[in-house]
């Protein structure tokens, strides 16, 4: 039976980003007390220079570090976080978890994409967590290294493109792609992350298995944009991000001031919402119930 899509009203999505804020808030506490460098990167970048916050529509948040920072953030989690308010997941701790960067995610709620409800490990309402890792800096290098990504991202995407491409044959390949164990994905992907830590100080860093911009960020983004910071306002938070942020955005998005179009207002489908309830919503910022 195929799932429908659940609608969120203007109230649920300003309730979804609160509870998001909440987990930046966290993160941003995390690497306060550990000495861990992160920036706001994407759709988070851009409200924060374009809306001072949130994109009006937006319904996700995205947080970037370098490898090394990443790896220091996902340790950290492991003493820092309230396991019984947040979790956080990555592909080489979570049994069936298919994403090459990590999540974390608030405990009592749920925010299921549309499509992946069979996947097999909790869904609940979340940031993203992007590890930036090194591109080679020869131009051959460079193409190879953006093949091998765009192989391992087609590789993890085949458990629901076997079911949800457009045509048959694509569908036919997913469902052979999803024939390799996890496992063995894993454990390649991972001796990938370590051979791009050995490129060293490269001119671009990307995000190993996510889609990069056409034009002048096709391999990868400045290595700058994630070691040169300065705070901006993103609602009630000063959050870091990158100096130059306008050579950042441009690439990312082109003219991005202007707003787009309402049909082109991207959103994620999804299936099921479970917020906080209002009392939990209100005890956890503090204010009396």
């Amino acid at each position: 039976m195929e799932q429908q899509a659940y609608h969120m009203s203007p109230a649920e999505l300003k309730r979804l980003q609160e509870t998001q804020m909440e987990l930046i808030a966290e993160v941003d506490r995390i690497c306060k007390k550990c000495n861990i460098r992160y920036n706001m990167v994407g759709g988070t970048m851009l409200g924060a220079i374009r809306h001072k916050g949130y994109i009006p529509w937006d319904d996700d948040a995205d947080i970037g570090f370098l490898r090394e920072e990443y790896e220091k953030f996902r340790e950290a989690c492991r003493t820092e976080l309230d396991p019984e308010k947040y979790y956080i997941q990555d592909l080489r701790d979570t049994n069936g978890y298919r994403w090459g960067y990590g999540k974390l995610r608030r405990c009592g709620t749920e925010f299921i994409r549309l499509n992946q409800e069979k996947m097999p490990y909790g869904m609940g309402i979340s940031i993203d967590l992007m590890p930036f890792d090194n591109v080679p800096d020869g131009a051959f290098a460079r193409q190879w290294h953006f093949l091998r990504c765009y192989i391992y991202r087609k590789f993890f995407w085949s458990r629901i493109g076997k079911d949800t491409a457009k045509h048959w044959w694509q569908r036919l390949c997913f469902r052979l792609m999803d024939l390799v164990p996890m496992e063995y994905l894993v454990a390649s992907f991972s001796s990938f992350i370590d051979q791009c830590r050995q490129y060293g100080q490269t001119e671009l860093v990307r995000i190993l298995t996510f889609p990069t911009p056409k034009g002048e960020g096709f391999f990868g983004y400045e290595r700058r944009w994630y070691d040169d910071l300065a705070e901006y306002e993103f609602d009630k938070l000063k959050l870091p991000g990158a100096a130059d942020y306008d050579g950042y955005l441009t690439v990312k998005y082109g003219n991005y001031m202007e707003l787009p179009p309402e049909n082109k207002r991207k959103i994620h489908p999804i299936s099921k919402l479970t917020l906080l309830s209002e009392q939990e919503g209100m005890a956890e910022n503090g204010k009396e119930i």
